[in-house]
């Protein structure tokens, strides 16, 4: 069972950013655009370089008035361990997560049982703490920032322009479909 469209289950987790550990709940995501983004592990191959692209997309998207959070099953003393030892993971400025027991990987449905890490995946969440978007990865594939602030201003449209669609490549500026019998059949 998919969890797009659902709200964002309760949870409490201890994060490192800006070089302090902070708690992060439910709460904190209400009434502002949220990306989670869950990893496998710290100090792994593909993860650090996925984590150094949204590094870079991290102003944008600040721009749009979206917050990011990178998950992983690792503790928060890990990913301050790796903020530290890492030039790349270095340049992070968002909230880094950790989810030791797994609850708020469980949470998302992207838990893999097995081995007690999380799947590749990234979640879009509106203000209204609901899911928007899901994309989840096999192990060795990495995601693309750039898709992702496409994907976020296509969610931000739509939400703040009910009745509209966004078609495939859509960018800022395009033109946007107006849900209508009138165009069933006509595309």
């Amino acid at each position: 069972m998919s969890i797009i469209n659902t709200k964002v289950k309760p949870f409490r987790n201890i994060a490192f950013k800006n070089n302090k550990f902070i708690e992060v709940t439910e709460k904190d995501l209400e009434g502002q655009w949220n990306i989670f983004i869950f990893y496998p592990a710290d100090f792994t191959f593909v993860c650090p370089t996925e984590l150094n692209d949204i590094a870079q997309q991290y102003i944008e998207l600040q721009k749009l008035g979206v917050e990011v959070y990178s998950v992983s099953t690792d503790t928060h003393f890990s990913h301050k361990a790796w903020h530290d030892s890492s030039d790349t993971i270095a340049n992070i400025k968002y909230a880094m997560i950790g989810d030791p027991t797994g609850i708020l990987t469980r949470n998302f449905d992207i838990m893999q049982e097995d081995k007690g890490l999380a799947n590749r995946g990234t979640f879009i969440i509106d203000p209204e703490n609901i899911i928007q978007s899901i994309e989840i990865n096999a192990d060795g594939i990495g995601r693309n920032s750039s898709e992702l602030l496409r994907k976020i201003q296509a969610a931000q449209y739509i939400y703040n322009n009910p009745g509209k669609v966004c078609p495939a490549k859509w960018q800022i500026g395009n033109t946007a479909l107006t849900v209508s019998i009138d165009l069933v059949g006509k595309i």
